[in-house]
């Protein structure tokens, strides 16, 4: 079976647009980490990503009547310039369906490739039924972003260039959406080079593979979290699920071993800055997914001396996406610990507090009193406080507890998206409003989202809190505050996922209820 798999590669037309990429040693990597690491540049291809690959090898190879009615996809992202690119090289018509929800940049970048952009639905989906819908009506031919075999020997074609370029490769990290990518390259080296340990690596909002791995089925995730928006997918391609299960020609395992990495967002921002410090390159989320991914499974298991190469599969970053990237960074590198304190409302008590951290450097300060203090008072004020990591987890987990032993009541909002997303940026006093109930809310980051939300909300609630931040992703989210009883919030909340915004409360977050309530 594998050996079809070679021959496809071997046979891919992909080096009529595409290029063999550099593997670039990361000298920065390698030392903090023992081991010899590489990047697999993917992100210096024409069109910044390996997408070009599969779509010009699957379009390239139609018969000479599908060339001529034209070809047709459904993406908001990579895929759509690879087929764009590739039917301009080709002179061929083209159509891609794009969600109205993408951004003006992504859909530039299409236009400006030779693309020919339909906006069409709110949601990927709804454009991927468009377009099948369409490409069937009208005699296109279709071109799948993964789950093709001829996309997948496209993709596979940067398996062959890692033999060529290493050939001691001991560990190569994979960035999983749809599986196209992954299936192609592990496909080549399971035959060719099966000593080599392929490993999956996804966001913890969008895990579709490990999911199904565990399950051992293809499932559909009831959400996917979109901030790695290039491999935001809600279940593996059916043909790149059988490929990933096949058994390695020398018998070892399967082609892509059976333990899925999972990184959160602030893993994957801290990966895009490794990236800019070793080669001044910007990459997107998904283009420094496999480097957190291979970082990780690195102190997990604590490799030493062994090689180690990551494929870099895009860069196309919206601009915007900069500053959320920049302020998650240090604790996705885990330099960085948040905090929430409750200190004496007192003169001293911040010098105190400071000199109970033995010396670590703040990074944040957020304190504002909620009402006026006599100064005799020693009503505890509460702090959001930013502090300096040496040693990662572990030493934030000493601070938690020296804390505590210098009688601070602390909690660690590290992990707390809503404290870093939205409290550290909120903090004022508590407004102490009767009945207010807290809520999360994501909606499709387009015009006119937020109008509809205020639509629905109508008269019957008083907002008492909003905060919205605009971070360059296809989805808003926002903190919002309404005086209802927790039955009527309920009601909304229900309204608001019937027209396909995602919404839960949060109203016993700690922040919340330390800072704001």
């Amino acid at each position: 079976m594998l050996s079809r798999w070679v021959r496809a590669v071997l046979q891919a037309t992909v080096y009529d647009v595409a290029i063999q990429t550099p593997l670039e040693p990361a000298p920065k990597l390698t030392q903090r980490f023992d081991n010899d690491i590489r990047l697999k540049r993917e992100d210096l291809q024409p069109v910044f990503s390996f997408k070009l690959r599969g779509a010009y090898n699957r379009i390239s190879q139609l018969d000479d009547e599908q060339k001529a009615r034209g070809v047709i996809c459904a993406s908001a992202g990579n895929h759509a310039q690879g087929v764009a690119f590739s039917a301009r090289k080709l002179k061929l018509n083209n159509i891609i369906v794009m969600p109205t929800t993408t951004p003006d940049i992504k859909v530039s970048a299409v236009t400006t490739l030779g693309g020919n952009v339909v906006l069409h639905g709110d949601s990927f989906d709804e454009a991927n039924r468009y377009a099948i819908e369409r490409a069937e009506r009208e005699g296109l031919t279709f071109i799948p972003p993964y789950d093709d075999e001829l996309v997948i020997a496209g993709q596979g074609t940067i398996g062959l260039e890692l033999t060529q370029q290493w050939r001691d490769v001991d560990y190569v990290f994979v960035a999983v959406g749809g599986g196209g990518l992954i299936s192609g390259v592990a496909a080549f080296l399971g035959e060719v080079a099966p000593h080599v340990k392929v490993i999956a690596v996804e966001p913890e909002g969008a895990a579709c593979l490990k999911a199904a791995l565990e399950s051992g089925e293809r499932v559909r995730l009831p959400q996917v979290g979109l901030f790695v928006d290039g491999v935001a997918v809600a279940q593996i391609g059916k043909l790149p699920f059988d490929v990933v299960r096949l058994p390695k020609s020398d018998g070892s395992g399967a082609v892509v071993e059976p333990n899925v990495v999972t990184c959160s967002n602030d893993e994957v921002c801290a990966a895009v800055k490794d990236v800019f410090e070793e080669n001044r390159s910007i990459v997107e989320p998904a283009g420094a997914l496999a480097v957190a991914g291979m970082k990780k499974y690195i102190s997990e298991h604590n490799l030493q001396g062994k090689n180690c190469a990551a494929i870099i599969c895009g860069a196309n970053m919206n601009f915007d996406r900069l500053r959320y990237i920049a302020e998650r960074t240090e604790i996705g590198e885990k330099k960085e610990a948040i905090f929430a304190v409750s200190i004496p409302e007192q003169t001293g008590a911040f010098l105190n507090f400071c000199r109970s951290l033995r010396g670590r450097n703040i990074t944040e300060f957020n304190y504002r009193a909620s009402h006026p203090q006599s100064p005799d008072s020693m009503e505890p004020a509460a702090i959001f406080v930013g502090i300096a990591l040496k040693e990662g987890d572990k030493e934030r987990k000493v601070i938690s507890e020296q804390l505590g032993d210098n009688g601070y009541d602390a909690y660690d909002l590290t992990e707390d998206d809503i404290a870093k997303s939205h409290i550290r940026h909120l903090i004022g006093g508590h407004a102490s409003i009767d009945n207010e109930q807290l809520l999360k809310i994501s909606f499709p980051e387009r015009p006119g989202a937020l109008l509809t939300f205020l639509e629905k909300l109508g008269d019957d609630f008083n907002i008492t809190l909003f905060h919205y931040r605009n971070h360059g992703a296809a989805e808003g989210r926002v903190l919002v505050g309404l005086q209802a009883t927790e039955s009527n919030s309920r009601q909304l909340q229900d309204a608001l996922q019937d027209i396909g915004y995602d919404c839960m409360m949060v109203t016993d977050n700690i922040g919340y209820q330390l800072f704001l309530k």
